[in-house]
């Protein structure tokens, strides 16, 4: 489910209010422990976390015109997910994940490739989560990207 919400607030004052008070959440865990230098971006329908255009002007390689998409929070129809692009690129860091999750969460980890979905509100890892965006600077993300897209 995509928004159609030009803001982030206008995204979250469109949601029922269990998810509203779980997003607002989420968002305040990953806005006080990202590195300094990514930003939120309405991207995708979805409240993003990008690389600026002023740090990397080459953007995405998808679409230029876009800032380097990092990471993405969404409240989808059955759940809330965590889009996390470093996961997906960085095997190390999504051993650390699956590893420590199980420490933080009594529910079963339900992840696809960069989605970590939560259908219930009460069992998002909210301290987890803050040590996972913490563990990605933008210059190691980009570094990451770029090694990727080359050996494509």
């Amino acid at each position: 489910m995509t928004s159609k919400a030009t803001n982030v607030a206008e995204y979250i004052a469109s949601l029922p209010e269990d998810r509203s008070i779980a997003m607002e959440k989420l968002r305040k865990t990953i806005k006080k422990n990202l590195p300094k230098g990514f930003e939120e971006f309405m991207s995708y329908g979805m409240i993003g976390y990008v690389v600026p255009h002023k740090t990397y002007p080459n953007g995405y390689h998808c679409d230029p015109k876009l800032p380097l998409p990092f990471m993405n929070i969404a409240s989808q129809k059955n759940f809330i997910a965590l889009y996390h692009m470093g996961m997906y690129a960085d095997s190390k860091l999504l051993d650390w994940f699956n590893t420590e999750y199980p420490k933080h969460s009594k529910g079963k980890l339900d992840m696809g490739k960069s989605c970590v979905r939560f259908k219930k509100m009460e069992d998002i890892p909210y301290e987890l989560i803050a040590q996972l965006v913490s563990k990605m600077s933008p210059q190691d993300w980009i570094k990451r990207y770029e090694e990727m897209l080359n050996k494509k």
